[in-house]
């Protein structure tokens, strides 16, 4: 089983100087009759024994994809995977299933067959067939996690966050994929009868019920040569799981959300390692969490500059949107919360059903679940006028107009158009769109890029830009994150918020009024730009947000 790192929800930190820390609620307390278990890095899975499927945690809507703990429909499953942002089902009949974010293919599963094993890996997918050869699809990029097509008489198999392990029938292993702290040197492992990739390490049960393990060896992750009577293993984020054959389960590494906390288990059948978290199995087929625990109500996070509505709505913010001078939030109940200039004239805490917010310079704009938008703000270019849209997917608030991506890839806008920023009737298969201040930026399905609007400062000369897969515009400025995770900018350069050339690794992108940010895949946050007020001093994110790695 796979653990990862911060990533899709730090994004919020690149958006906003201030911030708090997620934690995750138990609701898995009440679940009976499971017969299998699996914890990815925000939610959690169990497979019941009619073949139906529950799962807790996040519940984003992915814009490529369904949310990863919508499994509610799934029928005659025999095992389940979790994965960073996805879920995925093995039928009975051999078929797969997947639901979550597809942004790198990772839900392409369909016309898969005769498939005896999955396993879901950060942002991509294996399945082991049952003549021992291995498919994959997903994010393969550098780390070449899914070069897997060549392998033969696999019988297990395990994806990490950006590796793959295979358990051949002779008990030797094989492995694919990131190696750059040793976790594919198993090439010397013999007589291993089950393995399971983590985040940045791999471990192997011996068949004499001894364990194994190469990676990275922070915290002690390596302290595994003295168990014994090992039956089965489990690797996290950031520790090592493994359960005993008297049914009591033992651990090794990190502990700072206490997920080692399982001295007190007993009669336990199956374990998973999560990100923060360790999930047991009971014999009863109920289920224990140790750890940052798992809600109904999706992964929290607590900001605190929202202290003064925490106490209105009792819930928490899981999605946040930086204005001109104002900070708006939205919350678990699907409803929204602010702070700033501007905010006490126009009421926004009676929305409901909110799945999105975005602010822009002296507005707020909020899509409703069944697809339509509200707005709120100083409406003097029409920039709020957006009560006639329909089966909306994705909204953006800029200087003085605002943006909306239709469900069938067209755009809509309204407001100041002096520039022709509002100009995109004729976008088709857009994904993804962003508003700057007098420019709106359009990300294609094919990785390509639309631009109209304010170019005096070439803003908008995106004609060429290829294999892009995120976007994001303010003031004069223009940033894209490509599949490679190198960064592109144009635009305003008055500070350097374009000199992004020498960026790697990143996975998301947030351009800001004179700076750029990006999140590296590993949790760290880089800046360029104007920094009068500290705001690309992100190396104190490192310092707060305990990433595990």
């Amino acid at each position: 089983m796979k653990k990862f790192l911060v990533i899709g929800l730090l994004l919020i930190l690149v958006s906003c100087p201030f911030f708090g820390y997620f934690y995750l609620r138990n609701n898995i307390c009440s679940w009976k009759d499971i017969t299998a278990i699996s914890a990815g890095q925000y939610h959690v899975v169990g497979l019941k024994k009619d073949g139906t499927v529950v799962a807790v945690g996040w519940k984003r809507i992915f814009k490529n994809g369904d949310g990863q703990c919508n499994v509610g429909s799934w029928k005659d499953i025999t095992a389940i995977s979790a994965g960073g942002f996805h879920t995925v089902g093995l039928k009975k009949d051999g078929t797969v299933v997947a639901v979550g974010n597809n942004t790198d293919g990772e839900c392409d599963v369909s016309d898969w067959k005769d498939i005896v094993a999955i396993s879901a890996g950060g942002t991509y997918t294996i399945g082991l067939k049952k003549d021992g050869t291995v498919v994959a699809t997903g994010n393969n990029d550098k780390k070449e996690s899914c070069n897997v097509n060549d392998w033969k008489d696999i019988v297990a198999i395990s994806a990490g966050e950006s590796h793959t392990i295979g358990l051949k029938k002779d008990g030797t292993v094989v492995a694919a994929g990131y190696n750059l702290n040793g976790q594919c040197n198993v090439s010397d492992w013999k007589d291993i009868v089950a393995i399971s990739a983590g985040l940045h390490n791999t471990v192997g049960l011996t068949k004499d019920g001894t364990v194994v393990a190469v990676g990275l060896n922070k915290s002690e992750l390596y302290n595994v040569k003295n168990w014994r009577n090992i039956a089965a293993i489990s690797a996290g984020g950031g520790h090592i799981v493994g359960l005993s054959k008297d049914g009591t389960v033992v651990t090794v590494g990190y502990n700072e959300y206490g997920q080692r906390n399982v001295g007190d288990w007993k009669e336990i059948t199956a374990i998973s390692a999560g990100t923060y978290n360790t999930i047991g199995l009971k014999k009863d087929g109920t289920v224990l969490c140790a750890g940052k625990k798992v809600s109904d109500l999706d992964t929290l996070i607590d900001i605190r500059s929202f202290k003064q509505h925490n106490a209105k709505y009792k819930d928490f913010i899981v999605a946040i949107s930086a204005g001109g001078s104002h900070t708006v939030g939205l919350s678990t109940s699907e409803t929204v919360v602010g702070v700033g200039a501007f905010l006490d004239k126009f009421s926004i805490y009676k929305w409901k059903d909110i799945v999105a917010v975005s602010a822009g310079l002296d507005t707020v704009v909020g899509l409703k679940k069944d697809g339509t938008a509200v707005a709120v703000g100083y409406n003097a270019c029409g920039q709020d006028n957006v009560n006639n849209w329909k089966d909306i997917a994705a909204i953006s608030a800029g200087g003085f107009h605002t943006v909306g991506l239709e469900k069938d890839g067209t755009v809509v806008a309204v407001g100041g158009n002096k520039y022709e920023q509002c100009n995109v009737g004729n976008w088709k298969d857009i994904v993804s769109v962003s508003a700057g201040g007098f420019h709106t930026v359009g990300l294609k399905k094919d990785g390509t890029v639309v631009a109209v609007g304010n170019n005096k400062l070439e803003q908008c000369n995106v004609g060429d830009w290829k294999d892009i897969t995120a976007i994001s515009a303010a003031g004069a400025c223009t940033v894209g994150l490509k599949k490679d995770g190198t960064v592109v900018a144009i635009g305003d350069n008055r500070y350097g918020q374009c000199n992004v050339g020498d960026w790697k690794d990143i996975v998301e992108i947030s351009a800001g009024g004179g700076h750029t940010l990006g999140l590296k895949r590993f949790g760290t946050v880089v800046a360029v730009g104007d920094n009068e007020n500290g705001q690309c001093n992100t190396e104190k994110f490192v310092n707060k947000i305990r990433t595990m790695y």
